[in-house]
């Protein structure tokens, strides 16, 4: 069994993996790395794959100070090796882009893995803390994408900035016009973001004189947000961590 992890700004999502299938998962805040809590979480998730220990694990960060933390835990609990997940270790794409470096490991994975089950062109929309848009081309290169602020995040900012818009848990509106102000921040926020998120899409397949490309959503309120989306064929909750496995199939095949 592996033991693939996803390290958010926000939340962390690990999965126990055998042979291509999950076997279980959990999403923990991502501070729980560091501060300990971590650990029984993932004890549990091993658990609760029947497994005694992982063979190994494959990880993606975009929160660096958290992946020392994590290796520890893991050499040290479970005496566990570790694959990261960086541009180094990018399996099936290449990246077509000025400073590789800067990519989000999470956005690579999510592109390992749309390239794979859909081939190119494809375009990944990720909703995360930030909802993040990714593009592998034609000639199976990563070429770059789009970061937009996240719907929890916008929703909380207008809680924190004004005083009299309350802090509001993220749901389908009744309808557009809201007759309160939370429906109003509802219907700003998930009939707004389908607008968006609609538009850039177009825009995009415009940009790279394409008319059809599958357009895969994952993340958090990718189910929510995408069921009403024409342009949007498949949502995967699980793109980022079948990104992990393809790394760790490719590189420790023995694991």
């Amino acid at each position: 069994m592996v033991l693939l992890i996803d390290i958010g700004n926000t939340h962390t999502h690990a999965a126990a993996v055998k042979n291509k299938r999950v076997l279980a998962d959990i999403i923990i805040p991502s501070d729980n790395i560091a501060n300990g809590k971590a650990k029984p979480a993932l004890a549990k998730l091993i658990r609760m794959a029947k497994c005694n220990a992982p063979s190994g694990t494959v990880f993606c960060s975009v929160v660096p100070k958290l992946n020392q933390p994590l290796k520890i835990m893991l050499r040290d609990h479970w005496k566990c090796p570790t694959l990261q997940l960086t541009t180094k270790t990018i399996v099936g794409i290449g990246i077509d882009y000025p400073k590789p470096n800067t990519i989000g490991a999470d956005r690579l994975a999510n592109s390992i893995a749309a390239h794979a089950k859909f081939g190119s062109p494809v375009i990944v929309v990720d909703f995360g803390t930030a909802v993040t848009f990714d593009i592998v081309d034609r000639n199976q290169n990563y070429i770059g994408g789009i970061i937009t602020p996240g719907l929890a995040a916008m929703t909380e900012y207008l809680h924190e900035k004004t005083a009299l818009l309350p802090r509001i848990k993220i749901t389908e509106p009744r309808s557009v016009v809201g007759k309160n102000t939370q429906d109003a921040m509802l219907s700003g926020a998930v009939i707004g973001y389908r607008g968006l998120i609609s538009g850039i899409i177009a825009q995009l397949k415009k940009e790279l004189n394409i008319r059809k490309m599958p357009v895969v959503a994952t993340g958090g309120y990718a189910s929510l947000i995408a069921k009403k989306i024409a342009s949007i064929q498949k949502v995967d909750p699980l793109l980022t961590i079948e990104g992990l496995r393809l790394v760790g199939q490719k590189h420790r095949p023995n694991w």
